[in-house]
């Protein structure tokens, strides 16, 4: 079974098959803050629809991020380091991508057992 969070034609925010949680690339709500905010915006989110699925970021497998400028690779790690589970980081890439809009810093999509 196949249960679906926040769909629209286009995407569906995360989904549930399986004993997993697949979360779409999310970008931060607020954009008027630096990368730092930015991912600490996109972080909260992440937080709320795993427990949306019942699971938390303990439990995320492998998670995704995309900057708009590598140089900011180090203030995003600032806000990531400070969220992420002591002793269950996931497997994870960072690379810079021209992103959907210019005033998105980051974006970031995980996976993660439920």
């Amino acid at each position: 079974m196949i249960t679906r969070y926040d769909s629209t034609n286009r995407l569906t925010s995360m989904l549930t098959a399986n004993g997993f949680a697949f979360l779409s690339g999310l970008t931060p709500k607020d954009r008027s803050g630096g990368v730092k905010e930015q991912t600490a915006d996109v972080l909260s989110q992440i937080d709320t629809y795993l427990a949306k699925a019942g699971t938390d970021k303990s439990r995320i497998l492998v998670a995704n991020i995309w900057l708009k400028d590598i140089e900011s690779f180090g203030e995003m790690n600032a806000a990531w380091d400070a969220w992420v589970a002591e002793g269950a980081a996931p497997a994870r890439a960072t690379v810079e991508s021209r992103l959907a809009s210019p005033d998105i810093l980051v974006e970031i999509q995980v996976q993660a057992l439920l």
